[in-house]
Parts: C-alpha cells; sequence; structure tokens
C-alpha cells in the first residue's frame, strides 16, 4: 500500500525531525535544512536546462551530497543511533568539493575582475544556487551558535560547495562560449 504524501501532523505548525522531536516549522534547524533543499531545487534547475555530461555528473553528486547534508541537518546528534542511521556530511565529502573545484578550475581563463551572475539558463541556475548555498550557510552558522552539536563540517561543506557553484556556473558558460561580464564599478574607467 503506498503512502499518502499528508500527514496532517504538521497542521499544527510543528514537523518532526528525524528521531521524532517536533519542532516548530520555522525553528532555525527547520529554516538551515530548508535552504539546503531550495539549494538542491537550484541545481535541479540548472539540470533541467541540459549540462554537458561531465557537468552533469557533477551536478548529480552534488544533489546526492545536499542529500545527505538535509539529513544531516534534520537529525539531532541526540537521537538513538540504534533505530537508524542517519548518513551525515565527511570531511571526505569536503574534499570532493575541492577536488572538483580545483579540477574545473585549471579550465578556466584567471579571473581579473568580479564577473556579474548571468550566462546560460544553467550558468545562471548555478549562480542563483551558490547565492542560496551562502544563505544556508548563513543559517548553518546561525544554528551551530544554537545547537554547537551539528558541528562544523556542514558549514565548512557549504562554504566550499558556494565556491565550487561560483566555477561550476563558470565552466558551464565558458563550455558554451558564453563571455562573462565584468562588474563595472561607477566612476572606474576602463
Amino acid at each position: 500500500m503506498a503512502l499518502k504524501i499528508y500527514t496532517k501532523t504538521g497542521d499544527d505548525g510543528t514537523t518532526g525531525l528525524f528521531g521524532g522531536q517536533r519542532v516548530q516549522k520555522d525553528s532555525l534547524r527547520i529554516e538551515c535544512y530548508g535552504t539546503v533543499d531550495e539549494l538542491n531545487s537550484a541545481i535541479g534547475v540548472a539540470r533541467s536546462h541540459g549540462l554537458a555530461p561531465a557537468h552533469e555528473t557533477l551536478a548529480d553528486t552534488l544533489q546526492q551530497q545536499l542529500f545527505v547534508l538535509g539529513a544531516d541537518l534534520a537529525t539531532p546528534h541526540s537521537h538513538d543511533s540504534k533505530k537508524f542511521s542517519i548518513p551525515r556530511v565527511t570531511a571526505a565529502d569536503v574534499e570532493c568539493l575541492e577536488s572538483a573545484i580545483d579540477q574545473w578550475e585549471a579550465t578556466l581563463p584567471p579571473l581579473k575582475n568580479f564577473i556579474l551572475p548571468g550566462g546560460t539558463p544553467s550558468g545562471a541556475a548555478l549562480h542563483l544556487a551558490r547565492t542560496i548555498c551562502r544563505r544556508a550557510e548563513r543559517s548553518a552558522v546561525t544554528l551551530w551558535g544554537q545547537e554547537p552539536d551539528i558541528g562544523h563540517l556542514p558549514i565548512t561543506y557549504l562554504n566550499r560547495l558556494s565556491d565550487l557553484l561560483f566555477v561550476f556556473a563558470r565552466a558551464v558558460n565558458h563550455a558554451a562560449g558564453i563571455e562573462e561580464h565584468p562588474w563595472k564599478p561607477r566612476g572606474v574607467e576602463e
């Protein structure tokens, strides 16, 4: 028998964390992993516009890792791990991001200016994902201040992921032959 998508348990403004604890839907923890979910959706939008196979592989890896991060943030470290095991973000996940940054950055012309977000629909969606990632990082920093048991790895992961998303957007646009548009501060001549 299929499960129904609605449970009615959230009609009182609460939701359940992994482990059973109920919290308000506007709690900082929910805001944090909800923003990670929004980030994952933005990467999905980039994918929907079509990516080269190597870019598609990277996007899939990122979306898979973001599900792990969301589960990590949705599970207090105090939960009974005997009942169920939740994957957590690891240092290896951060190293994977760093490796991807190095790999893709090596294919790009060096930056000499700040650039305006945009380009192809996929590239623009990845720039948007980067800004959502920074918001998720800010939420994670605040959550860590209130609930130190989340640890530093979610913050490190999000910090590195935002860097990767910037490089990824540039790589997608570069592969499509789209020229980057530099930011031109007022009053500064070229």
